[in-house]
């Protein structure tokens, strides 16, 4: 290697050889990060030298000496959206996409860890190596920032609140997260507030748990109070003889246990609650989550379920977050019970597993969303930019390096898939049912993303569905209404809008139109054209069954001069809209509908105009 120093008179070449340099810039250890020139550091612009790239060497190095003050990232100025340093006790995918947010703001995140390389660590405005449930490192690091966060509700919430009588801003407060800590505190608080809960009870000993089974029967559901994640914790009892395995297995009485009354839920739902510093809370669509051995696996946004039941869940997940104090992201977990309730499982005072869609599907991804609430910012806009999602969790399914490998084949699957984001959390250690990273997929209908992860997934019949996928259904009753049908269709490829064309009959076969109406939006149909020959009901019925706009096309049949098929479409009841057009005028009905789909497609807006005076002289 060479070096050049430069004199005021002539300029004189060093030589070094590999044997002069010792290089570590991420060594652990504060005595070892440098020891570079130290055989040619003699003149005072090579210590100078010297001492620049040790600083240089510093800035990278994750912080294991909390008493090392030779550099600080603390000590320099923040100029982001915020000036506030935010500490985040938690180093693991959570804390990784809370720092990939802030980084977008240029708001720093710092985060304490006791792994030196946790997923946090590499992209982490900095990082101090150290436990977050030891009280000495979380005090010292609680002095480098301006705020205090979490990403994980298992840390010591008596020095959190020790830190608060200090006057450190914590969010949310220790007291939000001591109750959340403790699952049957949890319960206590909530039913205390009037939120709708499975029945529970707390046990003591094994004839508390057998008046427990006595109480509300088999299968019982044992939780552990605290500790208690992804799965963990919890024990299932199918019969009093039963009872004691899954105390074992829970590790016994003075674990701290408590029983559920078992929930025959049809659905597990999820709302996402940000609640800001003026106490003000936005809430995010609500979400099914699939589970597979207790664990979130899959995410589909938004839940497919009645808008009273979506209203319901959200109130309940409003009034769960308002009990408590401070200010963040949380995830409550809700069940959908057969007859229609919502109870309530549990919250998590922090971003969580069924938020992880919001990056690529909300306008405000919960990540960016705690940070805009930890800090005072105006709360975004939780609402969704996509009209379907679906998160699928990547977790391990083998130990070590067979574990890598099958992951990284379902991401190089993925990679081809369009509107598939992949998410990978950097974690060195693979182990079965650990979650490695995470994949979004995004599109114009539920049926559409299910499609693409089955395509994933390489499920059965996933490979017989279509690349492009139609925008617009033309269907009529009768291949007698094709000749008309078809200047719809005509109008539609000319513009590049996939569709398709179908005969389904409102008369002769009612089955397939009500399935047609019922899936379409699923399908990823966006809009329906209709043909109506006679006094046919097709428009109208279809139209009393889907979201979707419906426009109706009257085609002239032998008698009436089709007149009796443009009344039945105009003359439907207040409640189910039909938009029509002129009698045997499909060519209409395919232009309406190109100009409906391009108030969302600014590109097929702009052909439309483009090209008015080559359909003008087409029609």
């Amino acid at each position: 290697m060479l070096l050049l120093q430069q004199t005021t008179l002539v300029p004189k070449l060093l030589l070094f050889s590999k044997s002069d340099f010792s290089f570590n810039p991420c060594s652990s250890s504060p005595s070892t990060r440098v020891s570079f020139m130290d055989k040619h550091a003699k003149s005072s612009s090579l210590k100078q030298s010297h001492k620049q790239f040790q600083s240089s060497v510093l800035a990278c190095q994750a912080s294991t000496d909390t008493h090392d003050t030779s550099f600080r990232k603390d000590d320099l100025p923040a100029h982001g959206v915020s000036e506030v340093i935010v500490g985040v006790l938690g180093g693991g995918q959570l804390g990784r996409m809370l720092c990939q947010a802030a980084s977008e703001m240029a708001i720093k995140v710092m985060v304490l860890d006791p792994l030196a390389n946790c997923p946090a660590s590499a992209i982490a405005y900095d990082h101090m190596v150290g436990s977050f449930d030891d009280s000495a490192t979380v005090q010292e690091f609680a002095k480098r920032c301006g705020v205090l966060t979490v990403e994980i509700e298992h840390v010591d919430a008596a020095t959190m609140e020790k830190l608060e009588q200090q006057g450190v801003d914590c969010q949310p407060k220790a007291s939000t997260i001591r109750i959340i800590q403790d699952k049957y505190l949890q319960k206590v608080h909530f039913s205390g507030h009037g939120i709708p809960l499975p029945d529970f009870v707390q046990i003591d000993d094994l004839e508390g748990a057998k008046r427990a089974g006595d109480l509300f029967g088999y299968p019982l559901m044992l939780k552990s109070k605290r500790l208690a994640y992804d799965g963990r914790g919890n024990a299932v009892a199918k019969s009093e003889e039963e009872l004691s395995s899954a105390v074992n297995a829970l590790g016994g009485f003075d674990r701290g246990l408590y029983v559920e009354k078992w929930t025959p839920f049809v659905k597990e739902l999820a709302v996402i609650v940000a609640r800001g510093r003026d106490n003000s809370i936005s809430c995010y669509p609500v979400v099914e989550t699939i589970h597979k051995e207790n664990i979130c696996h899959i995410v589909k946004a938004p839940a497919a379920i009645p808008w009273k039941i979506r209203k319901l869940a959200t109130d309940v997940a409003h009034k769960a977050v308002s009990s408590l104090e401070g200010a963040g992201v949380f995830a409550v977990e809700l069940f959908l019970t057969k007859d229609g309730q919502i109870l309530l499982n549990e919250v998590a005072p922090r971003p969580h597993n069924s938020g992880h869609h919001t990056i690529e599907a909300c306008y405000t991804s919960q990540f960016e969303q705690h940070l805009r609430a930890v800090l005072g910012l105006p709360l975004g806009d939780p609402s969704m930019k996509t009209p379907a999602a679906i998160m699928y969790n990547l977790l391990g399914e083998d130990e070590g390096e067979p574990g890598f490998h099958l992951a990284h084949q379902l991401i190089g699957r993925a990679l081809n898939i369009q509107g598939a984001s992949v998410h990978w959390y950097d974690k060195p250690e693979m182990r079965k049912q650990r979650k490695m990273g995470h994949i979004t997929f995004t599109g114009p209908s539920m049926g559409i993303v299910e499609a693409q992860l089955k395509s994933m997934l390489k499920e059965e019949g996933s490979e017989s569905r279509t690349a492009v996928t139609p925008r617009v259904g033309i269907i009529m009753g009768s291949d007698s209404d094709l000749p008309i049908m078809k200047d719809a269709a005509r109008i539609l490829t000319m513009f590049g809008v996939p569709h398709e064309v179908r005969i389904v009959s409102a008369h002769r076969t009612p089955e397939m139109m009500f399935s047609y109406a019922l899936s379409a939006q699923d399908q990823g149909i966006q809009i329906i054209i209709a043909g109506a020959g006679g006094a046919a009901h097709l428009p109208g019925m279809v139209a009393s069954l889907t979201p979707l706009p419906v426009i109706g096309v009257p085609v002239r049949a032998s008698a009436l001069d089709g007149m009796d098929s443009l009344l039945s479409i105009v003359q439907m009841p207040r409640g189910v809209p039909v938009a029509t057009v002129a009698i045997n005028n499909a060519t209409n009905a395919g232009l309406l509908a190109v100009r409906m789909l391009g108030v969302g497609d600014a590109d097929l807006l702009a052909r439309f105009y483009l090209s008015l005076s080559s359909v003008y002289v087409l029609v």
